[in-house]
């Protein structure tokens, strides 16, 4: 099925960043007084902290709750992001899928100023057509919330566009929104685990996909 539109994942997908939101988020859980696994955390990296949060701290208030997800968020602006860095070949996809007629977009949990700031580091702006961060919907993946604002902003049908993700909660949230999923082992989830969530292609990470774009689900569009 031809493919018109694709939906790309930021964090640990284009940028080389879920470590640093691991490291963030220990840190937001030890100062709560709330130590938790780095290996816990980092198997619900690709979630939103609206969602993360309460998975590992189920009993905790709603108030703690939000406090902590603050508190990454804090931690991971000021120790990290500056010091992010794209994958090798994330600017170069980007450039080949518009180049190939499709319509691109960026769809993240991340907030508004991270995305606007990845936008910029991936010199992304002439080559997409919509962004969508949790500041758009009211929950994060793997709900299917900011896929779908995707595919509204972009005017599309699910079933016309693919999303690219390193997590199985975006293969979940893609699956949610009707939309087929490539999925990259370039974050901490193992082709199995991606397999197992219904990525309909997987690849290592960005360069992998560029070098096989034409026997990639991509080479549909």
């Amino acid at each position: 099925m031809p493919f018109c539109a694709v939906l790309f994942d930021i964090d640990g997908t284009l940028v080389d960043s879920n470590e640093q939101h691991v490291d963030a988020w220990a840190v937001a859980f030890r100062a709560a007084g709330h130590p938790q696994e780095l290996d816990a955390i980092r198997m619900q990296i690709g979630k939103g902290g609206d969602l993360l949060v309460p998975t590992l701290l189920p009993d905790a208030s709603k108030e703690e709750q939000k406090a902590i997800a603050d508190a990454h968020g804090a931690h991971f602006k000021s120790a990290y992001l500056d010091h992010v860095r794209p994958f090798p070949g994330a600017h170069d996809l980007l450039a080949k899928t518009k180049a190939r007629g499709f319509k691109v977009a960026l769809a993240s949990s991340a907030k508004r100023e991270e995305l606007d700031h990845y936008v910029e580091l991936l010199d992304a702006k002439p080559l997409i057509a919509a962004t969508t961060s949790i500041d758009d919907v009211g929950t994060s993946k793997p709900a299917p919330d900011i896929f779908g604002c995707a595919i509204e902003k972009l005017g599309v049908a699910a079933a016309d566009a693919l999303a690219i993700g390193d997590t199985p909660y975006d293969v979940e949230a893609a699956r949610g929104a009707g939309i087929a999923t490539i999925g990259l082992t370039s974050g901490p989830f193992s082709e199995r685990q991606m397999r197992d969530a219904g990525a309909i292609a997987i690849f290592a990470d960005v360069a992998d996909l560029l070098r096989n774009f034409e026997r990639s689900p991509l080479a549909s569009g």
